[in-house]
């Protein structure tokens, strides 16, 4: 796997090639000269340019003391992760996954060409310890698709060194603003290249620019799309990092599927259904995919946790040591199934299908219509079926009916609570509220679900063990305390449902 850092950068113009005393800077002790570097990098993206699209750079460069292949990602204003690959003649596959939702089965090809003369300085501290390194960059670019053109600049850079303080960089920026620099409007080189060489025929006007970032959902068919939309845009962006195995990124790109899954239900009288069932059905498979490391996740949480409460006198046998082994297996193949979906033709497929979907959207008549009403009335639906099912669950017996019912209700809560966040901006406050409200009962349902899967897993341990010649005792305890966690939470939902029973009635 490429190397990783956090790259925090902040660029300026300049006319020309001059940089002002930064000795001045609090905390500044010198300004070591490190000479000038000659970098030559190539940037690759496809044909309609998506990776510039999602301000992603992909490049290869030589020169410098960090030759090879960079893939930058934005993380915010100025900050970006950064991995390097050491230099080759072809990008390295492992980068090569990680653009893939958005490459898709499109061709990386060279578009744009860097020569940068650079002139590093070092700002250290009194120790000699590194604070940042400033280049001022003379830039040379040049479009390599047909009918580009060159341009070139001057600009300064200034990059935290790692483990920096970001405030530095303030007061960095302060000292250059006094010597008359100013911030570049650019994010970066590749965006003021490929800005600068287009076509001109391929350059958006001001007015054309503005107009496309001032629309706002109107219809209710707008507001479904609005949201369908954000959690497309966000499977897309999280699958770098469910690839890196980034903390919650599983988890996040799991809910962003159900979000989905559930506005096609919801919306029916918005989006056609004949269409987008189909589409939930993908989306289903892909949850489940995902939900295979993420349940993994959970369950490991918990029961080292139910563990860790656990006397060492009352802990019989290598039980930590089995729950480790477990986990990390379950972990390694489920690792590998995952990063096999997300190359496979189907996964890529119906990204490709939500972007048709959105461009080409299934309205129906109600699309058209105000939002307020359409809306309110889809989740009003979604929280009598809710109700339906909380009904349900309390009149049955405490064992594997209710726990299947009480799954059922959680299951719809979500749906509930994922109709109301769509409708949040038509529906105001009431929606807001209803939102917290389910979000509060899913959490509860959660724990209840949490319990049963912990029970279900903690037999199959103990079964193991008893196999091996080992005791089952502390399984068997861990079971119990599950099983009496699961009664608590049935025994506070009537309570607790009594509470939100009228959440819907501002709607």
């Amino acid at each position: 796997m490429a190397d990783s850092k956090r790259e925090i950068e902040r660029k300026y113009e300049s006319e020309d090639s001059g940089l002002p005393d930064l000795t001045g800077v609090a905390g500044v002790a010198a300004v070591a000269d490190k000479g000038v570097a000659h970098l030559d990098a190539t940037y690759y993206d496809t044909v309609d340019e998506r990776l510039a699209e999602s301000s992603i750079t992909l490049r290869r460069r030589t020169g410098g003391s960090d030759a090879g292949w960079h893939l930058k990602f934005p993380v915010a204003p100025g900050v970006r992760d950064e991995l390097h690959a050491p230099l080759s003649d072809t990008l390295p596959d492992d980068l090569a996954g990680l653009v893939r939702s958005r490459v898709r089965g499109s061709e990386l090809l060279p578009v744009v060409r860097l020569r940068s003369e650079r002139d590093i300085r070092h700002l250290l501290d009194a120790d000699g310890g590194l604070l940042a390194e400033v280049a001022v960059d003379a830039v040379h670019a040049e479009r390599l698709t047909p009918g580009g053109g060159e341009t070139q600049w001057t600009e300064i850079e200034v990059e935290l060194a790692d483990g920096g303080d970001p405030a530095l960089l303030d007061k960095v920026e302060k000292r250059l603003r006094k010597a008359g620099v100013r911030p570049s409007a650019s994010a970066s080189k590749l965006a003021r290249a490929l800005a600068e060489t287009a076509p001109a025929k391929k350059r958006p006007s001001a007015s054309a620019s503005a107009s496309a970032s001032a629309g706002k959902p109107v219809t209710a068919g707008d507001h479904v799309l609005a949201y369908v939309r954000t959690q497309r845009d966000a499977i897309v962006e999280l699958d770098p990092a469910v690839r890196r195995d980034a903390e919650d990124s599983v988890h996040s790109m799991r809910v962003a599927t159900r979000r989905l899954r559930s506005t096609f239900k919801s919306f029916g009288n918005v989006l056609d259904r004949a269409v987008t069932d189909k589409i939930g059905d993908e989306l289903k498979w892909l949850a489940g995919e995902l939900g295979l490391d993420r349940d993994r996740e959970v369950l490991t949480e918990r029961l080292t946790a139910a563990l860790d409460e656990v006397p060492a006198t009352l802990v019989r046998g290598p039980v930590s040591e089995r729950l480790h082994s477990w986990s990390s297996a379950e972990h390694g193949g489920a690792r590998g199934r995952l990063l096999g979906v997300l190359d496979s033709h189907r996964y890529l497929a119906l990204l490709d299908t939500l972007d048709a979907l959105i461009a080409d959207p299934p309205l129906r008549k109600a699309a058209g219509k105000k939002p307020r009403k359409v809306i309110a009335k889809a989740v009003k639906k979604d929280f009598r079926k809710v109700t339906g099912l909380a009904q349900q669950a309390r009149e049955l017996e405490p064992g594997t009916d209710r726990d299947v019912a009480i799954h059922e209700a959680r299951k719809k809560t979500k749906r509930t609570r994922y109709a109301a966040e769509a409708g949040g901006p038509a529906l105001g406050k009431p929606a807001k509220n209803l939102v917290k409200s389910m979000k509060a009962l899913q959490n509860l349902l959660g724990e209840h679900q949490d319990s049963v899967m912990a029970r279900g897993t903690l037999r199959e341990l103990s079964a193991v063990a008893h196999a091996a010649g080992e005791s089952a005792f502390t399984y068997g305890l861990l079971h119990e305390r599950e099983e009496q966690r699961a009664l608590r939470v049935e025994a506070e939902l009537p309570g607790f449902w009594d509470g939100i029973k009228d959440g819907v009635a501002g709607l």
